[in-house]
């Protein structure tokens, strides 16, 4: 192995050594460990440290860093204290997640290091929103993501790398090629030669670096790094290295041929890289024994300080108060100063009035800069914006989800648009594996609004019909938001853009045009999860959201002689269930409204709740109006039936004869 030392001082290469040395020196340790059984998993990174330490060397120490679960040497690299990682491992409260969730499935902003979700392909995305952020403030730093050869096989490395490219953001993207997908070898995963090769279907730099020489590495970054700050661009870097051990150690070797593995053995980045320094009278073996005896009892420290610290005890206050970030409501009360507007007017002001109170708030969605959005809310943002605030994005959803997620963590707020509520499905892994769990996770904030136009009544089809609510309030972590008034839509869309934990603010289409009402002109708020009473009657409450709050108010204009509590929920998570239970004490009997499917619907647990809370008050079985249980259908008589708007009145009144 060459090693070109180009202008490196002796000083900086006995740093990129002692660099090298301390996470070898800890997987060793881990290895016994393991063999001990005390400890459960590890996912080694021997043979592969040359990457995570140059990666680290280079980058200053407030430039974020994306790591997987093979880069041991991210952080230790970044100082983190030794005790401070074995807690971690072995689930303790000195750890980053509190137990919560293992290994190196954590983020740090004190260290600036965040890490991944096992779903991979997500933190490409994040490492776009980081950079977005970076490259709006202009503050010239630069961001290091990491993935394996595996995970360029997922969706969202395409839609990352394509991101990046697109708006020229400043992200390092780094392949470590270490030969196999747990078992899955490359010739499985790819067909090009090499997965640099990729860089050009992009239109983006792409380099391939020795992943196993660390001064190859730590000199083509340093040069790349400086570039970059002059031409902020990303890039591709494709490691060749090697997975010495297991996927994880459980796993074994057995698959790989023992050839190959006496190939990469003799590539060790730490063994060659020492033997170089020996041999150029660098490293003496006085110091490199001292050394390793330094490591070595710093371990044996950490190790005793993590095994001495008392397992976490678990307790429902514990648990359930991190689920979603504090966040204190301020109330800001409306001016008299009214206007009629519709409901697609009040989306846009909110939307206006908050880009002008929030100057770090970026608005990310298909179509929406010049030509306004698919509903015209966003028209004429772009000229008091401006481009870098009010973003077009290529046609992707799960990577702007994630760069949203990286606008959140790099001090931004970010608002993605689905151009259809439908379309959230290509980009729902990220909101409900890691904008729901991060902050229960690693206690890191979420602060993203995903506006989702939905609903049917416009002989859409299957495809741009749906009101999926379901999907997200069962996710913990998430709140969700439906309003059905112009006045309710504002304020309640200035206070989700408030909240730094992810909504999902779900927007009828067929109310965007046909519902007016008087709103103020200016700021206001409403809290999320409080229920208001339309209606007051003693015989049924009527629970509802969305368009079926006014089937209902039809309904009911239909039939005067009916005295019913009518509650529109606006907010489904967190859920009112203060308002619902007040009404059904006094009514007795109850009826929930949606329009989504019946199984599986928000219906269906509120029915449970009222089972269970206020069983000794009801006078008839609860009873749920909702739409077929089939696809939503595209003509006109089919999507009629579909929906419960038909049928409502009549289990209302099979509900008040009981």
């Amino acid at each position: 192995m060459n090693f070109d030392r180009k202008n490196l001082t002796n000083d900086q290469l006995l740093d990129l050594y002692k660099r090298l040395v301390k996470p070898r020196l800890i997987e060793e340790k881990m290895l016994i460990l393991i063999r001990q059984g005390k400890v459960s998993k590890w996912f080694s990174g021997i043979g592969q440290e040359a990457i995570s330490v140059g990666v680290t060397a280079v980058l200053d120490n407030d430039e974020y860093i994306l790591p997987m679960h093979r880069n041991l040497g991210v952080f230790t690299g970044r100082d983190i204290p030794l005790y401070r990682l074995f807690s971690q491992w072995q689930g303790k409260a000195n750890g980053f997640t509190k137990g919560r969730d293992r290994s190196f499935h954590f983020g740090t902003q004190q260290y600036k290091i965040i890490g991944m979700i096992s779903h991979l392909g997500p933190q490409l995305g994040i490492a776009d929103g980081i950079a977005l952020a970076n490259k709006l403030q202009h503050n010239g730093k630069i961001t290091a993501v990491f993935t394996g050869e595996g995970a360029t096989s997922e969706g969202d490395f395409h839609e990352a790398l394509n991101i990046a490219a697109v708006w020229e953001l400043p992200v390092m993207f780094i392949i470590e090629n270490n030969g196999y997908g747990l078992s899955t070898p490359t010739d499985e995963q790819f067909r090009c030669e090499n997965l640099a090769d990729k860089g050009i279907g992009y239109g983006m730099e792409s380099h391939i670096i020795d992943g196993n020489n660390i001064l190859d590495v730590y000199n083509k970054l340093s040069e790349l790094k400086a570039s970059m700050k002059v031409n902020p661009r990303p890039v591709l870097l494709e490691f060749k290295t090697f997975r010495m051990r297991g996927h994880e150690e459980a796993s074994g070797t057995k698959y790989v041929p023992s050839a190959l593995m006496d190939t990469w053995a003799i590539k060790d980045p730490v063994e060659n890289y020492r033997k170089f320094l020996s041999e150029k009278g660098i490293l003496s073996e006085d110091f490199d024994t001292a050394l390793r005896r330094e490591i070595k009892a710093d371990i044996d420290e950490s190790l005793a300080l993590a095994n001495a610290e008392p397992e976490i005890e678990a307790t429902y206050n514990e648990e359930l108060n991190d689920v979603y970030k504090t966040h204190q409501y301020q109330e800001v009360k409306p001016s008299d100063e009214i206007k009629n507007i519709r409901f697609i007017d009040a989306i846009s002001s909110s939307l206006r009035q908050s880009m002008e109170r929030y100057d770090n708030l970026v608005i990310m969605g298909q179509d929406i800069a010049e030509y306004g959005g698919a509903f015209k809310i966003t028209d004429g943002f772009v000229t008091q914006f401006g481009k870098e605030r009010v973003r077009n994005t290529p046609i992707c959803e799960s990577a702007v989800v994630s760069a949203g997620m990286g606008l959140s963590i790099n001090g931004y707020k970010a608002i993605v648009e689905m151009q259809f509520a439908d379309f959230v499905s290509t980009g729902f892994n990220p909101i409900v594996n890691l904008l729901a769990k991060t902050h229960y996770r690693w206690q890191e904030k979420a602060d993203v609004v995903v506006r989702m136009p939905c609903g049917g009544g416009s002989q859409a089809g299957p495809f741009h019909s749906q009101t999926n609510e379901a999907w997200f309030t069962k996710t913990p972590g998430l709140k969700v938001v439906y309003p059905a008034f112009p006045y309710d839509a504002k304020g309640l869309l200035n206070e989700s853009i408030n909240d730094p934990n992810p909504v999902l603010f779900f927007e009828h289409k067929q109310l965007y045009r046909s519902v007016y009402q008087d709103v103020p002109t200016d700021y206001y708020t409403i809290p999320l999860g409080k229920a208001t009473l339309l209606k007051e009657g003693n015989q049924v409450t009527i629970i509802a959201f969305g368009a079926a709050v006014h089937w209902a108010l039809e309904t009911l204009a239909k039939n005067p002689e009916i005295s019913a509590d009518l509650l529109d929920l606006r907010t489904l998570q967190p859920l009112d269930t203060e308002a619902i239970y007040a009404s059904v004490k006094k009514t007795g009997k109850a009826i929930i409204y949606q329009e989504d499917s019946l199984f599986g619907g928000i219906a269906s647990d509120i029915s449970a709740l009222l089972m269970e809370n206020c069983f000794k008050y009801l006078d008839a079985p609860v009873k749920r109006a909702a739409s077929l249980d089939s696809p939503i259908p595209f003509t006109k008589a089919l999507e009629d039936q579909y929906l419960p708007k038909g049928r409502f009145e009549k289990e209302l009144l099979e509900l008040l004869n009981y």
